[in-house]
């Protein structure tokens, strides 16, 4: 039987999603990469970290955390790259 692989950027993004709907204001890369810590929860779990090619850089990650950020902050408009 293969491990088990799962990517740490859709834990990253899991978590990121649960606290803004419980009303909290969580903020991304100002203490670090959270890819590394949720690898090592992954780990913990006894679940290999997947490729992370498909991270936070990843057009539907980029997209779902706009809508994030639209619900959290629905009077500040989004820049576009």
């Amino acid at each position: 039987m293969s491990p088990e692989t799962y990517n740490p950027w859709t834990v990253v993004n899991v978590v990121f999603d649960h606290l803004a709907a419980a009303g909290l204001h969580p903020v991304l890369g100002e203490t670090g990469d959270p890819g590394i810590p949720a690898a090592a929860l992954l780990r913990a779990l006894g679940i290999e970290p997947g490729r992370d090619d498909e991270g936070p850089a990843a057009p539907a990650v980029q997209a779902h955390l706009a809508e994030i950020r639209a619900r959290m902050f629905p009077d500040v408009e989004e820049e576009r790259p």
